[in-house]
């Protein structure tokens, strides 16, 4: 089994998945971050590094993990330059894990959302399988070809983005909308929302990064 870096993040969590999630990846490395600390301590799930500047998570809970002595602290002045989440994902791929979840990145401020999705870059030039997952998105970043099956997909629509350059020779098939030789620009809106038409998409281009999103609507 590959060596897998699950990283509780202090956005929105989701608990039954969170804890679906920490409870079926056996031999993980828990990174507990900031705000995310607190889940972890309320579960009484003991993490396997925390970082932050703790600035959101109350000192009794530190003082509680200092105390104990057997999780390594990795504590940051909050006048630093990376969020604290992307010094969790630094950690994951120096720890050499071949895989990352990053849970706690949405919810709440865009801002951090999108720092956390620009993080993924990180993992992805170390040739490290990363994603960001809540309960409605999985997100993660592409090169040259990838094959989205119907049957594995996280929800039925699937979005892609190019992560700030100009992807040329853009293709999608197998999809309701279907591409051929596009020019992926920056701006563009083109390919939100789309859906399968046949039981495997094959995304490919030229050279570049994409973000590729694939989703669902929220349960009713």
């Amino acid at each position: 089994m590959s060596k897998c870096s699950i990283i509780i993040s202090g956005g929105t969590l989701d608990e039954p998945q969170t804890l679906d999630v920490l409870n079926r990846t056996e031999n993980s490395c828990i990174i507990g971050v900031d705000r995310g600390v607190e889940f972890l301590y309320r579960h009484k799930i003991l993490p396997s590094y925390i970082v932050g500047d703790f600035d959101s998570l109350p000192e009794e809970i530190m003082a509680y993990y200092r105390e104990r002595g057997d999780v390594p602290i990795r504590e940051y002045n909050p006048v630093k330059d990376a969020s604290d989440t992307e010094i969790a994902v630094r950690l994951g791929v120096t720890l050499g894990s071949e895989q990352m979840i990053i849970l706690g990145a949405t919810g709440g401020r865009i801002d951090h959302l999108w720092a956390n999705v620009q993080s993924l870059t990180i993992p992805f030039k170390a040739g490290v399988e990363a994603v960001i997952l809540d309960p409605q998105n999985r997100i993660r970043l592409i090169g040259n070809e990838t094959h989205l099956f119907r049957e594995e997909a996280y929800g039925p629509y699937f979005s892609v983005f190019p992560l700030g350059e100009i992807i040329r020779g853009f293709n999608i098939r197998g999809a309701k909308y279907p591409l051929r030789n596009h020019t992926l620009m920056p701006c563009d809106s083109l390919c939100v929302s789309n859906e399968f038409a046949e039981d495997e998409v094959v995304i490919d281009f030229a050279g570049g990064t994409v973000i590729l999103m694939e989703t669902r609507d929220r349960d009713v």
